[in-house]
C-alpha cells in the first residue's frame, strides 16, 4: 500500500499541473458549459473520447424545441434562456444559426405547447393545414447547422483559453484527480460513467437530402404518434426525420428506416421524393425522468452533473451551462 503522504503528494501535484476545470463530453452541452466556465475566467479543458463532429449533437436536426425533457418548470426556464442566446447569435453566419419560419401540425385536436408564447406562435387557419391535419401553429425559431455550430463553440472556447483533449474515462473517480472542478456532460454514456441506470438511449436516425427549394420547416406534432416526421431546411440540404427508438444503442444507419423517413416526408412535400439522398445521421438521445443538474463534493473536488437532456440538448444548452457556471462560482468560490 502506498504511504499516505506520498499518495497525497502525487494527487496534489497532478491537480497543480492540470486544468482547474475539466468538462467530460464535447457535445453541445459539454462545449457550451466549457465556454461559460472559460469565459468566467476558469482554466478549462474538455476531455472527450470522440471529436465534436462524432457526437450525438452533430447528428441532431436541430431545431429549438423543448422535446423529451423534464421537469417542465426548469425546462421552460432553461429553454427561454437558450432561446435568447441563440437569437442573439443568429446574425453571425459563422454560428450556423438561422431563424426560420414553419409549422407544427397535428392529426388530432390539441392545444398549442406552453412554450409557443416564447416564439410568438399563432394558431394556423384551417386553410393553412396540410391534408389530414386538424390543428397547428406557426412560428419562427432557431434552426441550427450543428456541425458548424459545434465548430463555433470550439473556437469560442479556445479564444477564452480553453482546450480539448482526446481522452476516455471509464470511471468518474479518474476525472476527480484531474481538476478542482469536474463537470459530467457525458450524455447517454452517463448510464455507465456515472452508474446511472435511469439514463437510457432513444435512438434517432435522420436522412439528409438535396433541398429541392423548401425554405420553411414542418413537423408532425400529433400526440401519441409513434413516428417523428419533420422537415428542416438547411440552405442546400434538407434534414428529414426521424425515429425515436428507446433502448436501441445501435449507431449504424438502417436502410429500411431511412426509406420510411423519406416516404413520410414526401407524403407532406412531394418534391422530396425525387431529392437525392446525401447521407444519414444517427445519434442517441440521453433520456432520463428529469435532467440531472446537480453538484456534490468529493474531498477537495467539486463534481457537477449536466446530462439527461433527452431530445432537447441544444434547446437547454445555454440555460443549463449558465446554471453550472453559477453553481461553480457559489460553491467553489472565486477563481484564483
Amino acid at each position: 500500500m502506498p504511504e499516505p503522504g506520498r499518495s497525497q503528494s502525487r494527487t496534489t501535484e497532478a491537480k497543480a499541473v492540470s486544468a482547474k476545470a475539466v468538462v467530460i463530453g464535447a457535445g453541445v452541452s459539454g462545449l457550451t458549459t466549457a465556454v461559460c466556465l472559460a469565459e468566467s475566467g476558469m482554466d478549462v479543458r474538455v476531455d472527450t473520447d470522440r471529436s465534436p463532429g462524432e457526437t450525438t449533437s452533430a447528428a441532431a436536426g436541430a431545431m429549438w424545441d423543448p422535446y423529451l425533457a423534464e421537469p417542465s418548470d426548469l425546462v421552460e426556464r432553461w429553454s427561454r434562456e437558450t432561446l435568447s442566446e441563440l437569437v442573439a447569435l443568429s446574425p453571425d453566419a459563422d454560428t450556423g444559426i438561422r431563424l426560420v419560419e414553419g409549422t407544427q401540425e397535428s392529426r388530432l385536436p390539441c392545444d398549442m405547447p406552453v412554450w409557443g408564447g416564447l416564439v410568438g406562435a399563432r394558431l394556423c387557419r384551417p386553410d393553412e393545414l396540410r391534408q389530414g391535419f386538424v390543428a397547428g401553429w406557426r412560428y419562427r425559431a432557431p434552426l441550427v447547422d450543428m456541425p458548424r455550430y459545434l465548430n463555433y463553440l470550439v473556437r469560442r472556447l479556445e479564444q477564452a483559453g480553453g482546450t480539448l483533449r482526446r481522452h476516455r474515462y471509464d470511471r468518474l473517480d479518474e476525472a476527480l484527480r484531474e481538476a478542482q472542478v469536474v463537470v459530467n456532460c457525458s450524455g447517454a454514456d452517463a448510464r455507465f460513467l456515472a452508474d446511472d441506470a435511469s439514463v437510457d438511449a432513444v435512438r434517432g436516425q435522420l436522412v439528409v437530402v438535396e433541398n429541392p427549394g423548401i425554405r420553411t420547416f414542418w413537423c408532425d406534432d400529433t400526440p401519441g404518434a409513434e413516428d417523428l416526421t419533420y422537415i428542416y431546411p438547411h440552405a442546400d440540404v434538407l434534414v428529414l426525420g426521424g425515429t425515436a427508438e428507446r433502448g436501441n444503442w445501435d449507431l449504424s444507419p438502417d436502410e429500411a428506416s431511412a426509406r420510411e423517413i423519406v416516404r413520410r416526408c414526401a407524403a407532406v412535400e412531394p418534391s422530396i421524393g425525387e431529392a437525392r439522398v446525401l447521407g444519414y445521421r444517427v445519434g442517441l438521445r440521453p433520456v432520463r425522468s428529469r435532467v440531472r443538474l446537480t453538484d456534490e463534493r468529493h474531498e477537495d473536488t467539486l463534481l457537477l452533473h449536466n446530462y439527461g437532456h433527452g431530445g432537447a440538448g441544444l434547446t437547454l444548452s445555454w440555460g443549463c451551462a449558465r446554471e453550472v457556471a453559477q453553481r461553480v462560482r457559489t460553491t467553489a468560490g472565486p477563481t484564483p
